[in-house]
């Protein structure tokens, strides 16, 4: 190496030792039962969780460890391989809750999907939103759209509920009944919408200790209430109409198929009657 007074080069063995007696380490870190060592790393500007995880798993199958050597990730990077694995069966177990519940409430089961038909814009809206300004689709951005499904849903719940007690009372069309429903019901829904989408701009434009974790969140809420209050207002009167028409004809089917064939008299009787 080179000396920092002199400027000569000066070799290792002139202050290095190198012996093969072996040494130990002061102690040695364990995960569960195994002998391991952590590796921490950290992401790259503009580089994805998902992008990171893919990486070193692939510098791992290069490097041809031996089968006895696992590793595994632990923190965020843990929670995140979970999140992909359950999060389909977690959106769709809510919403198979949701559709239950509503078939109980309107005891139907074609208007809980006009219901639940309100709920793909919020999703497009969360992330787009999350998309646009760069954020992923963390596990707080799936948090947000869990918490989508319980505030856009009710929307379609206000319209399709008054819609159905006016056809029920009133003896209304299904077209009158929904326009009717939407034009008293516009009110209620723009309030609450707005006041759900107010209450997100301040963790979608907080900054501060935390606010990582934070603005994801109110980007997926700001993003979903806006989509789907521009779209449902005008979609869910559509698949009103369409999923009651449908409604009529599978109910027109199941009628025919439950009234019995009219008695055909014998040969000899309509014989004799001629």
């Amino acid at each position: 190496i080179k000396s920092p007074t002199t400027g000569d080069q000066v070799p290792l063995s002139a202050f290095v030792k190198w012996t093969t007696v072996p040494v130990r380490p002061l102690s040695i870190s364990h995960q569960g039962q195994f002998p391991a060592t952590t590796i921490s790393f950290n992401l790259a500007q503009g580089a994805a969780l998902g992008q990171a995880t893919d990486a070193i798993q692939n510098a791992v199958a290069e490097l041809g460890v031996p089968p006895t050597v696992n590793g595994s990730f632990q923190g965020t990077a843990q929670a995140f391989q979970q999140s992909l694995g359950t999060v389909p069966l977690l959106i769709i177990a809510a919403l198979i809750v949701v559709y239950l519940i509503l078939g109980i409430l309107y005891e139907s089961y074609i208007h809980p999907l006009t219901i639940i038909s309100t709920l793909p814009s919020a999703g497009v809206g969360a992330l787009a939103m999350l998309m646009l300004f760069g954020f992923d689709f963390s596990l707080i951005g799936l948090i947000g759209i869990v918490l989508l499904i319980g505030i856009v849903k009710k929307n379609g719940i206000m319209l399709v509920d008054f819609a159905i007690v006016a056809e029920r009372d009133e003896g209304l069309s299904p077209e009158d009944a929904i326009r009717k429903a939407a034009l008293i019901r516009f009110r209620p829904i723009m309030m609450t919408t707005m006041a759900a989408l107010l209450g997100g701009v301040p963790l979608m434009l907080g900054t501060g200790t935390g606010s990582e974790i934070r603005q994801p969140l109110g980007y997926a809420m700001v993003g979903g209430l806006v989509v789907s209050q521009a779209l449902t207002l005008f979609t869910t009167p559509i698949v009103y109409l369409y999923l009651d028409k449908l409604a009529h004809l599978f109910s027109q089917v199941g009628r025919s198929k439950q009234q019995p064939p009219s008695p055909r008299l014998p040969d000899e009787v309509s014989e004799a009657a001629e």
